[in-house]
């Protein structure tokens, strides 16, 4: 079949709950935000294939597909369709996140290219067709390990609970108003959960516990955000805040932006965003105060999930 040009682009995302117990059976709580990432496929008439982004350029042919790991997220959502594909093409990767803040670029890249490629072979891009291959790639390309919850949030938009085992989507009716705050710092996820899982190793059974009150946590602080009560969602937010603690995943830097956000009158609850060991701190809430000494995120949920169109 011969491809069609076409643009095609996905949500960042943010993890509010559940990080860590939702790689254990446990429900996460995930939205995607308002900062987007923009996949533009322009066909060749050839077998080539050339990727342009701010991290760099690469050029290889469909057959070869050599690797870059700048671009291993695109090149595995490739390498997934590469069957069905009989012509080369440029990529023009376009993000308005930065890649070394925690927001799912990893996921919203490889979503958005999946959604250019099924898209300029006129396929259906529906969420539900989409985030089980892209969960896979993001996993293989982070050598195994990834819940898949920024995935559903890019791929659906919106606020949601998410499963890893089944991949259910449940999505909120409304939308919680969020401050977000860099630490700074970032620790790759994989590195992150290998920490976890080496105390996980020492005590099994506190673990398993503290995973099923994460869980517990997520499923009450669902419920409250259904029927618009933020203070009890974030008194929820609090406790699993001291659950990731118990999980070993905060650190000085981002315990003081945790309990910064807190004293704010406007906040409802804080915790750490993600993995941990790093990258960002979320507060339930819009913060009346502007200065933070670190940078504050211009991101609020978003209804859009994935989105594709062709070009003239």
């Amino acid at each position: 079949m011969t491809l069609r040009a076409v643009k095609a682009s996905a949500p960042g995302s943010l993890m509010l709950m559940g990080e860590h117990a939702v790689l254990r059976g446990q429900p996460a709580l995930v939205c995607a935000v308002s900062k987007r990432l923009t996949v533009k496929l322009t066909p060749r008439t050839d077998e080539t294939i050339v990727l342009h982004s701010a991290l760099g350029e690469h050029e290889t042919t469909l057959g070869e597909l050599a690797p870059h790991d700048s671009f291993r997220f695109a090149l595995g959502a490739i390498r997934a369709l590469r069957e069905g594909l009989a012509q080369g093409f440029e990529l023009d990767i376009r993000s308005e996140m930065s890649h070394v803040m925690g927001l799912g670029t990893s996921a919203a890249v490889t979503l958005a290219v999946l959604a250019a490629l099924r898209h300029a072979q006129g396929l259906s891009i529906a969420p539900e067709e989409l985030v089980v291959p892209a969960i896979q790639v993001v996993r293989r390309a982070q050598g195994g390990v990834g819940s898949g919850a920024d995935v559903a949030a890019s791929a659906y938009g919106g606020c949601l609970r998410f499963h890893a085992e089944s991949t259910e989507v449940v999505q909120l009716p409304t939308a919680p108003q969020l401050t977000v705050l860099y630490s700074g710092s970032k620790m790759p996820t994989p590195e992150v959960i290998a920490v976890v899982e080496a105390q996980r190793k020492a005590q099994p059974e506190l673990h398993a516990r503290l995973d099923d009150l994460i869980g517990d946590a997520v499923n009450r602080a669902f419920e409250a955000a259904a029927r618009g009560d933020w203070p009890a969602m974030g008194a929820l937010m609090n406790i699993n805040q001291g659950l990731m603690d118990a999980l070993g995943v905060n650190n000085a830097k981002l315990a003081a932006l945790v309990y910064e956000l807190r004293a704010d009158p406007k906040i409802h609850g804080s915790k750490i965003s993600g993995s941990g060991l790093g990258d960002c701190v979320v507060g339930l809430g819009k913060a009346m105060r502007t200065e933070w000494g670190v940078p504050a995120l211009a991101v609020q949920v978003t209804p859009a999930g994935v989105l594709a169109e062709a070009l003239p």
